[in-house]
């Protein structure tokens, strides 16, 4: 069986130039399915796909508590670039906590630096609730 490196790298060449945002690859007998994508420059972080619909809810939360126009919040914005101190940060936490009626450890409020990960956090949240 090949490496797990020597099977990554024709996967990752795949992904850099796959036209969409979803998907799976198979190569050398390793799969991968992914979600969203992000490259720059070399590296290529692959997310777990939240559904649009969480993503959208933590976008307008964001945007709400941190009073910033509508449409300049992305889901791979991170808080800190948009402007939110530590205590906006609870606030966000405490906000997406009351909308989608979760508890937030923490471990897991310390882990959030960006939306995509916010809406990460939330879909495992609501799924061990369910």
């Amino acid at each position: 069986m090949a490496s797990l490196s020597s099977a990554l790298q024709p996967l990752s060449s795949a992904l850099l130039r796959c036209p969409s945002s979803q998907g799976s690859l198979r190569s050398n007998g390793v799969s991968l399915s992914f979600g969203r994508l992000q490259s720059s420059g070399r590296r290529l972080r692959i997310f777990c796909e939240a559904k649009p619909e969480t993503v959208d809810k933590v976008i307008k939360i964001v945007t709400k508590q941190l009073a910033i126009k509508e449409g300049s919040v992305k889901a791979e914005s991170k808080f800190e670039d948009l402007g939110a101190d530590s205590l906006d940060q609870v606030e966000i936490v405490m906000a997406l906590e009351e909308e989608f009626k979760i508890n937030v450890d923490e471990n897991g409020a310390e882990a959030i630096s960006t939306v995509q990960d916010a809406a990460e956090l939330i879909e495992k949240a609501v799924s061990k609730a369910v």
